[in-house]
């Protein structure tokens, strides 16, 4: 028998976001006093993704405001398997200012050479998204009439995580507590049409939190983690 959990999938969509739509990549919300988020060295990071939480509901997750990802946009895609929030970031914006322009955060921007390489940032271009609930498998894979396994591409929040090489929290006790996952984003891609997320060598993203830490909306303690075959 294979486990299931509920999850909200997410569906990318070629829809035009404005700075406050839930988004995978594109121009990120920030406030009229706010500014990029930059790691130690002073670059700035890229938004990966944000969900407009009020489009979701599912428990512990947040039922309003503006919850954000990003990262450094270099050939590690702001490192791997790590927690301290430096070459990524996680914020969440419990109101959002909709006085902001698109215009004022383009000012804001500070152009560095990893933008020179749009293969530094895993999403190509900027998409919508669409949301609904569903439930993940345990183990994602199908196998077809020749025995070959393959899966869907799927983004999601919450239920099973989703690893080519392997779970960043089994090989660590301190690191069980991280039971929640946050936001998984996929490679996706199709034969014959642009690739709209592509994480190494078809790869995959996630973000995981502590679910009671959810809960109290602290988003300060996150463990980033991408992996690719």
């Amino acid at each position: 028998m294979i486990n299931q959990k509920s999850c909200i999938r997410i569906k990318l969509t070629d829809t035009k976001p404005d700075i406050f739509s839930s988004k995978a990549g594109g121009l990120g919300y920030i406030p009229h006093d706010g500014n990029f988020p930059v790691d130690n060295e002073g670059n700035q990071l890229r938004l990966l993704a944000q969900i407009d939480c009020s489009e979701i509901d599912f428990e512990p997750f947040p039922k309003s405001g503006l919850l954000q990802f990003w990262i450094l946009n270099d050939e590690e895609y702001g490192g791997c398997d790590i927690t301290e929030q430096d070459t990524f970031r996680v914020l969440y914006y419990p109101e959002i200012d909709r006085s902001v322009t698109e215009e004022e955060i383009k000012h804001k921007l500070i152009r560095s050479d990893y933008d020179e390489d749009e293969y530094n940032f895993p999403v190509f271009g900027e998409y919508g998204m669409e949301f609904s609930k569903a439930e993940s498998k345990e183990n994602p894979f199908d196998e077809d009439d020749d025995n070959t396994k393959t899966y869907d591409f799927f983004h999601q929040i919450g239920g099973y995580p989703f690893f080519t090489q392997g779970d960043p929290r089994e090989s660590d006790e301190k690191r069980k507590h991280y039971d929640f996952l946050l936001f998984q984003l996929d490679s996706d891609y199709h034969s014959g049409a642009d690739d709209h997320v592509m994480w190494g060598d078809s790869g995959i993203g996630n973000f995981f939190i502590n679910s009671e830490k959810l809960k109290h909306l602290d988003f300060s303690d996150v463990l980033y983690n991408w992996d690719c075959c």
